[in-house]
């Protein structure tokens, strides 16, 4: 068995042409759960579900995020109906004491649904609804997750990192702000100051993840901070890392990061973005996969291989070269 870091897209593209290497059925992928946010009463978990949809076949990979062809009526209604009553479209927090109230797991990201800033599809929606009727009959998280996998014949094992709530809180010269909400309704704007991951001191590990952390483990090309960050905030996580082969895959070549707000993310928390940045905020890494075209002298095993993702051809490319890691520290 090998176990995956899922967060953002880096992990999942990694595996989408990954079968013949590290088949479903023998892999076990965590997802960051600081991403998630509630908006009208209903959990979104973006990096869990892109991974449920990529499993289940239904993953919009385009964008990768949500279900291919999915309508937005429900959305689209939504801004219709802002637009009417003359409402105030930006991300609307509910108020303070509603943050800390009802479902533990939602807590510090809460929003009204009040032209929702995040697209959501109409089946997409339905997922989510499920996902939060489960937990308000007494699911957890991870159990809800086991049963939406089922619903779309997922073969691999897909875990939330923690069924405690720990959000990704953006610092900036504006104020606090949910990770979600300074990345998809303001564009990576303003400029951020620091990280927090909110709740992450009183969150634990599942049994499901502590026995998947026993695995080899494998760390996708995610954002260190956002993607990754949340996963390693919890200490008894960390702590798994240190007892367990591991391999990361860069998200950057050189000082060039593939795509997203990593870099920016990195400097403000104090990581020089670059691939001796990402060295330096996976100590317990054991070994890299770099490209071809990265300079960095690295002082642990480093397989160079074209890291580009853009076909489930590079995927493989990629998962063999993190299969000859693993190979070498396992």
């Amino acid at each position: 068995m090998t176990t995956f870091l899922a967060g953002g897209t880096g992990t999942p593209k990694l595996l989408s042409g990954a079968d013949a290497v590290f088949p479903p059925s023998e892999t076990t992928a965590v997802g960051n759960t600081g991403d998630d946010v509630e908006i009208a009463g209903h959990l979104v978990s973006p990096d869990l579900d892109t991974m449920l949809f990529l499993d289940g076949d239904v993953l919009d990979r385009d964008t990768w995020w949500g279900i291919a062809d999915d309508a937005g009526t429900t959305h689209e209604c939504l801004h219709d109906l802002a637009e009417r009553a003359d409402l105030d479209t930006e991300p609307r927090y509910l108020p303070t004491e509603a943050q800390t109230a009802g479902r533990a797991i939602a807590r510090w990201r809460r929003f009204s649904g009040v032209a929702e800033f995040m697209y959501i599809g109409d089946y997409d929606r339905a997922v989510h609804l499920t996902r939060t009727g489960l937990l308000d009959e007494g699911h957890t998280l991870t159990e809800a997750t086991r049963i939406l996998c089922d619903a779309f014949d997922v073969d691999r094992t897909l875990l939330p990192m923690s069924d405690d709530p720990v959000a990704t809180i953006v610092h900036t010269p504006d104020g606090p702000m949910h990770f979600q909400e300074w990345w998809v309704a303001r564009g990576g704007d303003p400029t951020v100051e620091d990280v927090e991951f909110r709740g992450a001191e009183g969150a634990s590990v599942t049994p499901a993840v502590r026995e998947a952390l026993d695995a080899p483990v494998v760390v996708g090309p995610s954002n260190p901070v956002t993607s990754i960050g949340p996963m390693l905030a919890l200490d008894e996580f960390r702590a798994a890392l240190d007892s367990t082969p591991v391999v990361a895959v860069s998200p950057f070549v050189g000082e060039r990061v593939f795509s997203g707000p990593a870099a920016d993310l990195m400097a403000a928390t104090g990581r020089e973005p670059s691939t001796g940045g990402v060295a330096d905020a996976y100590p317990f890494a054991d070994a890299f996969v770099l490209d071809d075209d990265d300079p960095t002298d690295l002082d642990r095993p480093v397989v160079h291989t074209d890291t580009t993702l853009d076909s489930p051809a590079d995927s493989e490319r990629v998962a063999r070269a993190v299969r000859e890691a693993l190979d070498e520290v396992a």
